[in-house]
């Protein structure tokens, strides 16, 4: 009996650990009409299932979490630091809570505000090994284009080939994997759908907005071509995070294993 429960315990602890971890930078809107002080959500979660909130920037040594690295937007080729706007908080998800942060911006100009997140390596106990999680999220105002297909060179990045704010529902989202301006061949790419509404004021995920037919569908694999290039149908509105698996130049931090991976979100609206 003790052996087929802890067959059972494993075989949950297997299949709630295979949900893909996903940076999360979280706002309500990608298009505006005007510009405004929007409000921001910096979670590592995963976004489909909602079944962990990870600590951002948990270290194997040390109780203390690390700070993020660097928040910066770029707009009409302007960079602003923003790493001062972060201010922690407890995330709430659907089974337990998590160190995260929230910020606000005033996306005053026109064009796109190209948003750039990259976190301090978050120690994965299950692996033993380190996560870092280099995440882009545009936001446009009035709709002129500006900055959303700027190649930033990045250790890991995906630099897109659709406009990530003006997708209708059933149309496709393409990109270029890339770490230090080259292509990632084949590169392993994890999709998932944001599958909770976000409560800003109550800095948590409520209930869920669909219900997957089989594991399988909470996380999505795709791989990238010979060149890095990549495209995926996009079947409902909303959020959808796409993330390479170990894109980027960096595979050691503190003497363990490092995925350097490259997140970027993107908003889909359907047609009324």
């Amino acid at each position: 009996m003790k052996k087929v429960v802890l067959t059972l315990l494993l075989s949950v602890l297997w299949c709630s650990s295979s949900f893909a971890h996903f940076q999360m930078l979280y706002t309500p809107e990608s298009a505006l009409e005007k510009g405004t002080t929007i409000e921001l959500r910096e979670v590592f979660t995963h976004p489909f299932a909602d079944e962990h909130t990870m600590n951002m920037g948990k270290q194997h040594d040390s109780k203390e979490n690390s700070a993020v690295e660097s928040f910066y937007v770029i707009n009409k080729g302007k960079k602003k630091d923003l790493l001062n706007s972060l201010k922690q908080i407890t995330w709430k998800g659907h089974h337990n809570s998590g160190s995260a942060y929230k910020s606000q911006y005033k996306a005053q100009r026109m064009g796109d505000h190209l948003f750039v997140l990259q976190p301090a390596p978050y120690y994965e106990a299950g692996e033993d090994i380190y996560i870092q999680q280099i995440t882009k999220m545009i936001v446009n105002v009035a709709g002129a284009p500006t900055d959303w297909d700027k190649e930033l060179g990045l250790k890991a990045e995906i630099v897109p080939l659709t406009k990530p704010y003006s997708i209708w529902t059933g149309s496709t989202f393409s990109g270029i994997v890339k770490s230090n301006g080259k292509p990632v061949p084949f590169a392993e790419i994890e999709v998932e759908y944001l599958n909770r509404n976000v409560d800003l004021a109550a800095n948590a995920m409520g209930p869920a907005l669909v219900e997957a037919p089989q594991d399988s569908f909470v996380t999505i694999g795709i791989k990238a071509d010979q060149d890095g290039k990549f495209t995926f149908g996009i079947p409902k509105a909303g959020w959808w995070g796409f993330c390479a698996l170990g894109a980027g130049s960096d595979k050691e931090y503190k003497g363990k294993e490092l995925s350097q991976d490259a997140v970027i979100w993107v908003q889909a609206k359907d047609m009324k």
